[in-house]
């Protein structure tokens, strides 16, 4: 039943309906985990997981559209006035002190896709469409810093639209269920930690720094403060993004959006060494945070249990790509001694981008959300690049199996 297809037209589909319809559902969630009786469905599974697995159940049953223009609107402006906000409250210096250990854990990421990538191709390629390394080498711009590089690959590669099709779902489900997984083991956090004799001292003292300076200056919001927050962040975050717009896209790495993005972080790590940083006093990146878990429910929305049945070999091929990156970050994390917290935003940086970094960071540490926003940047940056470099090779994998003009498309 879970499975079963439809063919009829959503239930919900006005943008206005689907916002009150997830604004809902995203309060009816945390107002069961506060309560007692149902506080073990939350107790090892947080409620973000919840905020975005179930919507993916409403799109399967018809209930909610996989596309709307309330995603994208999402997307162009609840993002960057809620990432915004989230910046605004970094301790720059304090995290700077995090850099090293950080970008490792990032760049052992990236090098788990790009390595991973090639690995799984030959597995499969037998069983393969031969033109299929282009569409994996533009999940692998997805999965080093987000969907724009994706694009940006694909074009490159010059990727058909029927070989590109099934690669979104296996971004959907293999990228996004693996981000599940990462949030539901954030409970596990301190006794694999404790396992891997993670040095955790920079990571507690930043933590705890943060955590304190917002519970001694924390108020209760109030009308002018709610009012102050929202407009700072929509209309910062839209003359940010405006900004971007004017400046031309240099080739596929830095694109309109991603300068927008740029622009937001710098704005907030330029304001949050200026009074404007005690907008957080009021509960700033609670209301930020409300924004981002928006976000992910509409994430979910565009997800299709369906996809499963569709796609199947593709599915394991991606699956033991992410694996290869897991296994990269693992004997990273081992080496370098990085807590889970590293490990999670590592991964996140490269895999969910600037979306889902800050989003998993939070759950992980909620005071160390802005670590996530500038990892999930850096990720960004690299990921076409890293991607292309990527493409290259299953494009070798791929030539040594099928012949080069085979695996271009030529005659």
């Amino acid at each position: 039943m879970i499975l079963a297809a439809t063919e009829s037209v959503p239930l919900i589909v006005d943008s206005t309906a689907l916002f009150v319809f997830f604004s809902g559902f995203v309060a009816c969630i945390f107002l069961a985990a506060r309560t007692p009786r149902m506080s073990v469905l939350f107790r090892y599974i947080p409620p973000i997981v919840w905020i975005y697995l179930l919507p993916v159940f409403g799109t399967t049953w018809g209930i909610t559209p996989a596309e709307s223009p309330l995603y994208d609107w999402c997307s162009l402006h609840l993002l960057p006035a809620a990432l915004l906000m989230l910046t605004m409250s970094t301790d720059v210096k304090a995290i700077a002190r995090l850099g090293p250990l950080a970008i490792g854990m990032l760049l052992a990421g990236t090098a788990g896709i790009v390595v991973g990538g090639p690995i799984a191709l030959a597995i499969f390629q037998s069983q393969l469409d031969p033109q299929t390394w282009k569409a994996m080498g533009a999940l692998a711009g997805a999965w080093i810093g987000g969907g724009s590089n994706m694009l940006a690959i694909k074009e490159g590669v010059h990727c058909p639209d029927d070989i590109f099709s099934p690669i979104i779902i296996v971004d959907s489900v293999v990228g996004y269920g693996w981000m599940t997984i990462m949030i539901a083991f954030s409970g596990y956090q301190d006794k694999v930690d404790k396992w891997n004799c993670a040095d955790r001292r920079i990571l507690d003292e930043l933590n705890a720094r943060l955590a304190e300076y917002k519970a001694s200056n924390a108020r209760p919001i109030t009308l002018p403060g709610f009012a102050l927050m929202l407009g700072t962040g929509f209309v910062g975050g839209w003359v940010c993004m405006w900004g971007g717009n004017q400046i031309p896209e240099v080739g596929s790495v830095l694109s309109h959006y991603t300068w927008g993005i740029l622009f937001v972080v710098i704005v907030g790590l330029v304001c949050s060494f200026t009074p404007v940083r005690r907008i957080e006093n009021e509960g700033a990146s609670s209301v930020a945070y409300g924004g981002l878990y928006l976000l992910v429910a509409t994430m979910g929305a565009t997800g299709n249990l369906r996809a499963i049945a569709e796609a199947p070999l593709l599915l394991l091929t991606g699956a033991v790509w992410i694996g290869i990156h897991i296994l990269c970050l693992a004997v990273a994390a081992r080496m370098l001694r990085a807590p889970c917290f590293l490990f999670a935003t590592g991964s996140m940086g490269n895999v969910g981008g600037v979306i889902s970094t800050p989003v998993v960071a939070g759950v992980y540490h909620p005071a160390l959300a802005p670590v996530g926003i500038l990892m999930g940047v850096l990720g960004n940056l690299v990921g076409t690049p890293a991607g292309l470099l990527c493409a290259q090779l299953m494009s070798w994998v791929a030539a040594a199996h099928f012949g080069e003009a085979v695996i271009t498309g030529r005659p």
